[in-house]
């Protein structure tokens, strides 16, 4: 049983949770302006567990075979079979579906949306290299359902810019992590910037992509009236950011630089924000 669960979660990448689902608490925090109800909070958390859930299994089913004939993803469908896929798939839009039925009537009517946004992007490297910009999209979502959560309501800028800096943030760790399959993506036709710009090309829009990021969450920041806390975070989040495009330029530690950076920058900020809501 321990096994079995072991390797579910490792079909669907559990550890990478960590990702998205702190910048939609973030966003659910900052539009509460503190802790919210315990509906409120449950429904989050069922919304971006269930989102993120069925996206990625979604995702392996849809990249079945040719995960199959990659070196480098041969294991992931021998963890789980068809059948077990499909059911998460299935699972994760009631978590979404069920979560945004607790909140509000606009988040209900939105949570298909949703669901489609963060499920399509696993077709996109069929047909076109902008796939990276689609990923961002589909996490960007993340922050803006957090706010609609507690609002209700589009009545603030501040989640559409949270929204685009994650989407910039994401856009650009996907690049790095594309890189290895560049070579593997071009032999199967598979589109990506790597396959087809070159790693060159891949990790100088990476770095612009992670610095409008930055430039971005710095602008969150401003626009919710933080103080020096949060700033004293961002900075170090400038700081993990660069490492990580660092990093990348390793052959050997992108993988690390995908990891580590990347959930220590979703952290950081999630810690920044709770120590200027309720540190004071």
């Amino acid at each position: 049983m321990v096994s079995a669960i072991r390797r579910w979660g490792e079909f669907i990448k559990i550890s990478h949770t960590v990702f998205a689902m702190p910048f939609g608490l973030v966003a659910m925090l900052v539009a509460a302006g503190g802790w919210p109800s315990g509906r409120v909070f449950i429904g989050v958390l069922s919304c971006l567990v269930g989102a993120r859930t069925a996206a990625m299994a979604f995702n392996r089913l849809a990249d079945w075979q040719i995960d199959q004939r990659n070196p480098r993803t041969a294991v992931r469908s021998t963890l789980v079979s068809k059948t077990t896929a499909w059911l998460t798939v299935g699972a994760g839009g009631v978590g979404l579906v069920g979560g945004a039925w607790l909140l509000n009537p606009l988040c209900l009517i939105l949570s298909p949306l949703a669901l489609g946004i963060v499920c399509f992007y696993s077709l996109t490297k069929r047909f076109t290299w902008v796939s990276h910009g689609f990923l961002g999209l589909a996490l960007g979502t993340a922050p803006v359902g957090g706010w609609l959560a507690v609002r209700g309501q589009f009545d603030s800028w501040e989640p559409i810019v949270l929204g685009a800096a994650v989407g910039f943030w994401v856009a650009g760790f996907d690049l790095i992590y594309a890189l290895q399959d560049r070579e593997f993506d071009r032999q199967e036709g598979l589109k990506s910037f790597p396959a087809r710009f070159g790693e060159s090309p891949a990790l100088k829009m990476a770095t612009g992509l992670h610095v409008l990021a930055a430039c971005l969450l710095g602008l969150f920041g401003r626009m919710a009236g933080f103080g020096w806390r949060y700033t004293g975070v961002w900075a170090a989040v400038c700081v993990g950011l660069a490492l990580e495009t660092g990093l990348a330029r390793v052959e050997g530690r992108r993988q690390k630089a995908f990891f580590w950076a990347n959930a220590g920058v979703s952290l950081l900020v999630l810690g920044g924000v709770v120590w200027e809501i309720f540190g004071k």
